[in-house]
């Protein structure tokens, strides 16, 4: 189900490291050990037996990171990014893994799409990648795929992000036919007949610069549904990019009640609001919207006592043209791979609102657990997928020193703290600052 070009295993100590793995217990200044890409020991002044040793004082070693939610944009607009282009921005972001969405041109929805993704991964990924595939064929909402033939071809899971699955009548049967694939899926949640066509927020700011609105209410009426037709089917389900309070109270009574549901939170929705659209600045434009201040507290909330479990980017990078166009006019989306754990670590754990364990758990094991992966973990026995964080170190954020092909990122000129010096993924060192 993830899929990455071969290379050959590394050979690493790396020496003095904080080595930190919330799931495993480990918050330790020691030396690890990494033969042919399987870390081998833990402990202290390792032999380094000819290998490279790699100075971790100051650092943190931590479990790499894993992306629930990409779009690489391919295949159809190549431009925007590729395979390898992607794989390699999250490798620099710290990822071992990252999920692809099937919303591309074609749409993935087809065993023979999806296995010419599959060979092409095997050929440039510089990381582990995973595909999801359609829902329903084109994401018209109209026909099923066939979920089983593209399970067997490899789909890790089956979303139509980018629309909703309008009818309950398809959803329950999507629930039903998902259930003998053992794959998930993933939702967009919006009720289009609520949110016709807005480009913000329904508020305030809306209002005062006079864009049509949309509203939280768009997104939790679907959370709501769809919450509903998971618990009736008793099928697991996972819920993309929440946005607002009403969705996250949604999420938490459905598994208090028992529903398998899991949910995602962007770094976006987590530190901005639908305040900073009074730039016009087409980057804070995405689906779902920035809302309110008391949306953003719930959603961190939620975050902290695990009620949402993943951190996801919905890295969605566009051309530079598309982008430079009046607000109303650009598409939604940005992209956050390479900035993902800088903005979180700056905005949220550097002012004491987020233990720097939660938050590498909610961007390793929470994401894998969600759909099934094995995760990342500093553990003898281990393929090393580990990242090298150092946290002192300060970064002016340059769309020119960006890995991916796009740069409409909201933090471009952005001063954050906390850098990626190395990440070594299934094995082999896959980005080096």
């Amino acid at each position: 189900m993830l899929y990455l070009k071969d290379r050959p295993g590394a050979n690493i100590v790396v020496r003095g490291a904080r080595v930190l793995d919330p799931v495993e217990g480990i918050d330790t200044v020691v030396d690890v050990r990494i033969d042919a890409g399987v870390i081998s020991v833990i402990g202290e002044q390792l032999d380094t037996n000819e290998h490279r040793v790699v100075d971790g004082a100051g650092l943190v070693l931590a479990p790499a990171f894993v992306d629930p939610h990409v779009h690489l944009r391919t295949p159809g607009r190549e431009d925007e990014e590729t395979i390898a282009s992607g794989t390699q921005a999250a490798a620099a972001g710290g990822f071992c893994v990252i999920l692809a969405m099937p919303n591309t041109d074609p749409v993935v929805d087809s065993a023979a799409t999806l296995g010419a993704l599959v060979e092409t991964a095997g050929r440039e990924a510089e990381i582990a990648v995973g595909f999801l595939a359609a829902i329903t064929r084109g994401q018209r909402g109209e026909e099923l795929t066939e979920m089983a033939e593209l399970a067997d071809a490899g789909a890790v899971a089956f979303s139509d992000d980018g629309v909703p699955v309008a009818s309950a009548g398809m959803m329950r049967r999507a629930l039903q036919y998902s259930s003998i694939t053992g794959r998930k899926l993933a939702l967009h949640c919006e009720e289009r007949s609520l949110s016709h066509d807005g480009h913000v927020h329904e508020g305030a700011v809306a209002a005062e610069l006079g864009f049509a609105g949309y509203p939280s209410v768009a997104e939790s009426v679907m959370v709501e549904r769809d919450l509903a037709l998971a618990a009736y089917e008793g099928q697991p389900i996972h819920l993309l990019h929440l946005s607002s309070a009403e969705s996250v109270a949604a999420l938490r009574r459905a598994r208090a009640a028992g529903v398998a549901a899991t949910a995602e939170v962007t770094p976006h929705h987590l530190v901005l609001t639908d305040d900073v659209v009074r730039s016009l600045d087409p980057n804070v434009k995405m689906n779902p919207p920035l809302r309110a201040e008391l949306d953003r507290a719930a959603l961190l909330d939620a975050l902290r006592d695990g009620t949402i479990e993943s951190i996801a980017t919905d890295h969605a990078p566009h051309a530079l043209h598309e982008k430079d166009v009046p607000f109303e006019a650009a598409p939604f989306g940005v992209t956050g791979l390479e900035t993902a754990f800088a903005v979180l670590y700056t905005r949220l754990v550097q002012p004491g609102l987020l233990p720097l364990a939660t938050l590498v758990e909610r961007m390793t094991a929470g994401p894998a657990r969600a759909f099934g992966l094995d995760r990342p973990r500093v553990a003898v026995g281990a393929a090393a997928n580990l990242v090298l964080l150092d946290l002192e170190r300060e970064w002016d954020v340059d769309a020119q020193s960006f890995k991916s092909r796009s740069r409409n990122s909201w933090l471009l000129g952005e001063r954050l703290t906390g850098v990626v010096a190395m990440t070594i993924a299934g094995g082999a060192v896959a980005f080096e600052a």
